[in-house]
């Protein structure tokens, strides 16, 4: 199977920076306008506040594929905090403290931040 995906791995690769930061912009959405599930927006200037603006702003930003490592590192650290201050206190598995998900786009951005935007992205127009 490597073989045969070898050569569409910059597609791959890119299609997984569109997806996740999209996902992550939509992950925002709530904590800066409410609604999604959440009564009403977080006060913009909290912890919450802020975690919205990173993830909407830095969302659209790694799925355009712009700034993609500084910013795939701050929201990396953003999912490391929010998993370690919200879900590991419940417990220390992430499928039962709901943390499944900041873990796991925390190492998604953390690979993001080390190899780049690749393909299909602003930063390879850029440069």
């Amino acid at each position: 199977m490597e073989k045969l995906l070898a050569p569409y791995r910059p597609h791959i690769h890119a299609l997984l920076r569109i997806a996740a930061g999209f996902l992550f912009f939509q992950h925002g959405l709530p904590k800066l306008f409410g609604g999604f599930g959440r009564t009403a927006p977080a006060e913009l200037m909290s912890q919450m506040g802020a975690a919205g603006i990173i993830e909407v702003v830095g969302g659209a930003m790694i799925a355009l594929g712009l700034f993609t490592s500084p910013v795939a590192f701050l929201a990396s650290g953003e999912m490391a905090v929010a998993y370690f201050q919200a879900h590991a206190p419940r417990g220390f598995w992430p499928i039962t403290n709901g943390g499944e998900l900041a873990a796991l786009y925390a190492f998604v951005f953390l690979y993001f931040a080390a190899v780049g935007s690749g393909k299909w992205s602003i930063d390879s127009i850029r440069k």
